[in-house]
């Protein structure tokens, strides 16, 4: 099933395709926060080595299934991660909380 995505969540999946690691970073907040395998990477220069750490390791693609808004804001997106892990394809909820036009927090699970 196909999604329609805005605003920064679309750039950051449109971004996530090309493996475009430096334009996803710059959709973070100085201080974004993200959660992903019980680890929590703060900042955006981290968050920078997170995505080429998580990117050389598993040589992942995530395209993007549906999309919903929770009621406090938080935008949901449920996709297709296929990549060089054990049990792959696996369907992951990215989990985006925006402030003032950034990316403050992605928890994926």
């Amino acid at each position: 099933m196909a999604t329609e995505l805005s605003g920064i969540v679309k750039a950051y999946f449109d971004a996530e395709r090309r493996d475009d690691i430096e334009t996803r970073t710059a959709y973070f907040a100085e201080n974004g926060v993200v959660r992903d395998e019980n680890k929590t990477i703060e900042g955006r220069t981290a968050i920078k080595e997170w995505m080429a750490d998580a990117k050389r390791q598993y040589a992942y693609t995530a395209e993007p299934l549906n999309t919903q808004t929770r009621d406090d804001g938080a935008v949901i997106v449920t996709a297709k991660v296929a990549g060089t892990f054990p049990n792959s394809p696996i369907t992951l909820d990215y989990a985006f909380t925006l402030q003032n036009g950034e990316i403050a927090e992605l928890e994926i699970g």
